[in-house]
């Protein structure tokens, strides 16, 4: 395990600054009160605009309160058709010839590195909720929102040898935003050294939450991406972070990260609460911020930030 004091003390500066009093008020903003949902088809009453275009906005908002200037990035998709003859958490189906269509945005937030800046470290999350069921999507994926968030805002301050970009991307809708990120972030050669999708960070099954326990599985789909995970669980040690971490490998890309590796970029992984997910409440209207364990989503939210901190100290 490397850390040498220089970073080791920078490091349980920035760890000690995870508020979770923060990452809540951000999870309850953006999935109970004001938005209960975060999706393209459901607009509150005398709003606006939908509630996704008004999570945008709040994370927007945010990320220009730490410095940021935000880079919007249009995707024409659709909402999900809902298929109750399936699993009601899998009751998702492609969307009708006829259906309207949105459009979505990925939003970016970059910080600039002072030494080699053409070297990228990426952490993204998709930031809706799902759009064929009326579900606050706490966990799926508001975890990881607020997390990237929460990082973002750490960081915005930080002296930052490599570039790191924050990327909110839609996930719930089709097609997936992240594919259009990740195949333009391919077509104009960007050096992505090390990308973190954080998705459902701290869900687990009731076992797991009664029992106390703290969990993160990193994701890892090629070869590449392995030492990322095994990064995950160096810094959860070295800094006493207290997660049972674990890791596990893909049989083919998934999620966001898989966007990324799909275009070539093979070291993406992925941070999740449990694997397979556990958590009984996924993609069910039952999703609620009163049922996420905070504590778990902020050592999560170190583990990451202490992982890219360490791509960023030493490189790849």
């Amino acid at each position: 395990m490397r850390s040498d004091s220089d970073l080791y003390s920078s490091v349980c500066q920035l760890l000690t600054q995870v508020d979770a009093n923060r990452l809540r008020k951000n999870l309850f903003h953006l999935s109970k009160s004001p938005l209960p949902f975060r999706k393209l088809n459901y607009k509150r009453l005398n709003a606006e605009e939908n509630t996704l275009y008004e999570a945008d906005n709040f994370i927007s908002e945010e990320l220009q309160n730490s410095g940021y200037s935000v880079e919007k990035e249009s995707v024409v998709v659709k909402a999900f058709s809902c298929d109750t003859s399936k699993p009601k958490a899998h009751q998702y189906a492609p969307p009708a010839a006829d259906s309207t269509e949105f459009i979505a945005y990925n939003l970016y937030a970059k910080k600039h590195g002072s030494q080699y800046p053409e070297e990228v470290i990426l952490f993204l999350a998709h930031k809706d909720s799902q759009s064929w069921v009326d579900s606050p999507g706490a966990y799926d994926n508001c975890t990881g929102t607020v997390a990237t968030m929460e990082i973002a805002h750490l960081l915005a301050n930080h002296n930052c040898k490599r570039s790191i970009w924050f990327l909110f991307c839609n996930e719930e809708h089709t097609p997936w935003t992240s594919i259009t990120a990740a195949q333009n972030a391919r077509i104009k050669g960007t050096n992505l050294i090390a990308i973190f999708n954080l998705d459902s960070l701290g869900g687990k099954s009731n076992q797991s939450l009664d029992s106390g326990l703290k969990t993160n599985v990193t994701l890892y789909t090629e070869p590449e991406g392995e030492p990322f995970a095994d990064l995950m669980a160096e810094v959860n040690e070295i800094y006493n972070i207290g997660l049972l971490q674990t890791k596990f490998m893909r049989q083919r890309p998934g999620d966001d990260d898989g966007s990324f590796i799909n275009a070539g970029f093979p070291m993406a992984v992925m941070n999740v609460g449990s694997y397979p997910y556990a958590d009984p409440n996924y993609h069910l209207e039952t999703d609620r911020p009163e049922l996420v364990d905070i504590e778990n989503v902020r050592l999560a939210t170190q583990a990451s930030l202490a992982s890219g901190l360490h791509v960023d100290y030493y490189g790849t």
